[in-house]
């Protein structure tokens, strides 16, 4: 399977060229410096998640676009083929199960966040919602200035169009389903 780094640099390179944006264009209206752009095109950064966020909000296109892979009549998702997304210094795991294509308007992922790992979440697109399940452990969520303890087996709905965040509430390792509607 190809690595996540060279599915996203492929798709963001893709996006950009088709909607007529040159890097320097890229960069203005993510807040993603040039040379990281650069980098990241060219398969050879590790960008975390809120980079990602930054391009995706700025090209006003769904985090997925960046990480769908190529489309297949089937797909059978192996978690070890699946190389993680990482934020807060490699605590936080985002694997991408199934992302959003474009057509479907939602994406599928699995999250693992380390005992007191923590991360904060870029606002998706207008409209968009989140739709959590915790599998193991307990996660605090706070979107639109409330915070909500989930504990294994719980879910959660709610607004994504707004910074949120996540932070691992309990003495182990937390994981958790994610579904993220883009309308």
């Amino acid at each position: 399977m190809e690595s996540m780094n060279a599915i996203v640099a492929a798709n963001i390179k893709r996006i950009r060229q088709e909607k007529g944006l040159s890097l320097d264009d890229l960069s203005r209206i993510s807040g993603v410096s040039k040379s990281m752009l650069a980098q990241i095109e060219r398969g050879e950064g590790n960008p975390t998640i809120s980079t990602l966020w930054k391009i995706s909000n700025g090209m006003s296109i769904p985090f997925d676009a960046m990480t769908v892979r190529p489309e297949s009549e089937y797909d059978i998702v192996r978690m070890d083929d699946i190389e993680p997304i990482l934020e807060d210094n490699g605590r936080v795991h985002n694997r991408p199960i199934f992302p959003d294509d474009g057509k479907r308007h939602f994406a599928v992922y699995f999250l693992t966040l380390d005992k007191g790992s923590y991360w904060e979440s870029e606002s998706h697109l207008k409209g968009a919602e989140e739709f959590i399940t915790v599998i193991e452990g307990t996660i605090e969520i706070t979107a639109d200035e409330k915070t909500f303890s989930i504990s294994s087996t719980d879910s959660i709905r709610f607004k994504a169009d707004t910074k949120h965040s996540y932070r691992n509430a309990g003495g182990n390792q937390a994981r958790m389903h994610m579904i993220i509607y883009n309308p």
